[in-house]
């Protein structure tokens, strides 16, 4: 195919996408919704249905719908909402392409988690109580002496997100999570590696535990140290035992 013979064909699935988003914004299209088949919907929007099933492709992929094979009632793309899968998904990509350093991604993880654990701080308690349960659940989880290192890696990162929700800033969160996510193969690689592993870990709850503490009792600026101390802390211990990432390579 030529450049010329895929040009239509981007301008029309790319007008397929903004029609989503309209019927979205103005809430034609709902969450939960389901969408019709290729077949209407290549009638509707009177395009082909190669071009609905890539588009629909593209927001499986941004998590803005999740599809599904078959025929019948129970077959074709459901509208949902998940920013953090689409946004996690291209950022791994990026960082595995070393056009994110690690070191971008865990500094900008710092500005987030720093700034929401202040912002947790000023708000009244009974906002954020579901979001600190779920915290104290998965620092107990982490507590588990039995518990392998994946698994711990798991509740660690939720851990993060669900302090960083309390803040009630759902861009935020979805950014930690997305964050958290970019660099999950850096850190599990990187903990595989660690031979002190039983001491690193004990370290890690020590901290996770100050942390919580600090945020139980709505004291931003030392939850904010805290979780900064710790973040930089784990870093330098996976920089250790950590390939050096190359530096990005310059666009054109």
């Amino acid at each position: 195919m030529t450049a010329a013979d895929a040009a239509p064909r981007r301008r029309t699935y790319d007008a397929l996408l903004q029609d989503i988003e309209a019927d979205l914004r103005s809430g034609k299209i709902k969450l939960g919704d389901r969408l019709p088949g290729e077949r209407t919907l290549a009638e509707n929007y009177g395009i082909s249905r190669a071009s609905v099933r890539e588009a629909i492709r593209i927001l499986d992929a941004m998590g803005v719908l999740r599809s599904s094979v078959g025929s019948g009632p129970t077959s074709g793309a459901i509208v949902i909402s998940n920013p953090s899968a689409g946004l996690s998904s291209a950022l791994r990509l990026h960082v595995a392409s070393n056009r994110l350093p690690v070191e971008d991604i865990v500094q900008t993880r710092i500005l987030l988690e720093t700034w929401s654990a202040q912002a947790a701080a000023t708000r009244p308690r009974d906002e954020g109580d579901a979001g600190l349960e779920q915290a104290a659940q998965l620092l107990e989880a982490m507590d588990d002496p039995e518990l392998d290192r994946p698994t711990f890696h798991e509740l660690d990162a939720r851990f993060h997100v669900a302090l960083s929700s309390l803040a009630g800033n759902t861009v935020v969160a979805t950014m930690m999570e997305s964050l958290s996510g970019a660099i999950v193969d850096y850190v599990k690689g990187a903990m595989d590696a660690m031979e002190s592993w039983p001491e690193v870990l004990a370290v890690l709850r020590a901290q996770h535990h100050g942390i919580y503490d600090a945020v139980r009792d709505q004291d931003g600026e030392r939850a904010a140290r805290l979780l900064r101390e710790h973040i930089e802390w784990f870093y330098e211990r996976a920089q250790e035992v950590s390939p050096r990432q190359p530096s990005p390579v310059p666009s054109d």
